[in-house]
């Protein structure tokens, strides 16, 4: 589904009006319903940051209104065939079912995507012994993974950090191969 008819299907959701929307996030007078409106049929494309208020008003994560164009047949097996080449999903038959699997081959894709897979089978699960409702079903899987509580995620590090640990990391290297050349020399 693309990102207009996200941010109309949230905001129905949440049973307000483009109008109401617009004016929460800034929009003033006739403006607030023809910008949603234009936002919504896709004439215009909302910026990150408003993308991130809509998100915060919804109550969902940014990554729930920003999925893929999946509105049409076509679209949605590009969007298969693109999670093939990036994530190693694979087509295939069991007892005569066509169904989809993760590739074994690619060992740490596969382990990462196999929690969140099984992190998101035991939801539907729950939901289907009725331990939980359908409400909280959807609220886990639009703030994934905030709600995930299967496995605890660890935030990676900006760049710039992950570049200085690496240079430090070389330094002690190199005085390391020093020490151990003086050493040899003794």
């Amino acid at each position: 589904m693309a990102i207009g008819k996200r941010i109309r299907f949230f905001r129905n959701r949440k049973g307000m009006t483009q109008k109401q929307l617009g004016e929460i996030l800034g929009f003033l007078g006739k403006t607030s319903d023809v910008r949603m409106a234009q936002y919504e049929t896709e004439a215009r494309t909302p910026k990150h940051d408003l993308v991130k208020e809509m998100a915060n008003i919804f109550d969902v994560s940014t990554h729930a209104l920003t999925v893929p164009d999946i509105d049409t047949f076509i679209g949605l097996m590009h969007t298969l065939f693109a999670l093939e080449d990036m994530y190693g999903l694979k087509i295939g038959e069991i007892d005569g079912e066509i169904c989809l699997r993760l590739d074994k081959s690619d060992y740490s894709t596969y382990t990462s995507m196999f929690d969140m897979f099984h992190a998101w089978q035991e939801q539907a699960a729950k939901l289907e012994q009725g331990e939980i409702s359908r409400e909280e079903y959807d609220q886990w899987r639009y703030k994934y993974p905030e709600l995930d509580t299967s496995k605890h995620w660890a935030k990676v590090p900006s760049q710039a950090v992950s570049d200085m640990l690496m240079e430090e990391f070389q330094k002690i290297e190199k005085e390391e191969k020093k020490t151990a050349k003086k050493k040899k020399q003794k």
